[in-house]
């Protein structure tokens, strides 16, 4: 089996690969403790875009936050497990409700459930921290 190495990505990097991948994990804060579910999603003008449903408890824990904005996580990967490389993301960030109506009709447009339920709610999560790795082959 050849070595491999861990390569810290820059912030550049990291929310280009975020980017390539169209789904992740968002963890939050429900009854005090994290909880994590995952969402697909797009980055759009360097923020991540979720959808979900305003009776989700990602969406509750976001609406009942502070003006600021509630503290979540994201994180995705792309690994290969038969070749035991990849890459892997997490931004941690301030997740807010998108309220603007022609935002909320463009992500409609641009990013479809995975479920067959109604998403009335979007997300968005502004990265304040932004961490990345890629795991490659040692040549």
């Amino acid at each position: 089996m050849t070595a491999r190495e861990v390569v810290d990505l820059d912030r550049t990097d990291a929310m280009r690969l975020l980017a390539s991948v169209d789904h992740g994990r968002v963890v939050f804060t429900d009854k005090a403790l994290p909880a994590i579910r995952p969402v697909n999603h797009l980055v759009d003008d360097g923020r991540v875009i979720v959808r979900t449903r305003l009776t989700a408890k990602v969406a509750t824990a976001v609406r009942f936050s502070a003006d600021a904005g509630e503290v979540v996580a994201y994180q995705a990967d792309n690994l290969d497990p038969q070749r035991r490389v990849g890459w892997s993301v997490v931004i941690t960030g301030l997740a807010k409700i998108v309220d603007d109506p022609a935002q909320i009709a463009r992500y409609a447009q641009l990013l479809r459930p995975w479920v067959n339920k109604v998403m009335d709610t979007v997300i968005a999560i502004e990265p304040q921290i932004v961490t990345g790795m890629r795991i490659v082959a040692d040549e």
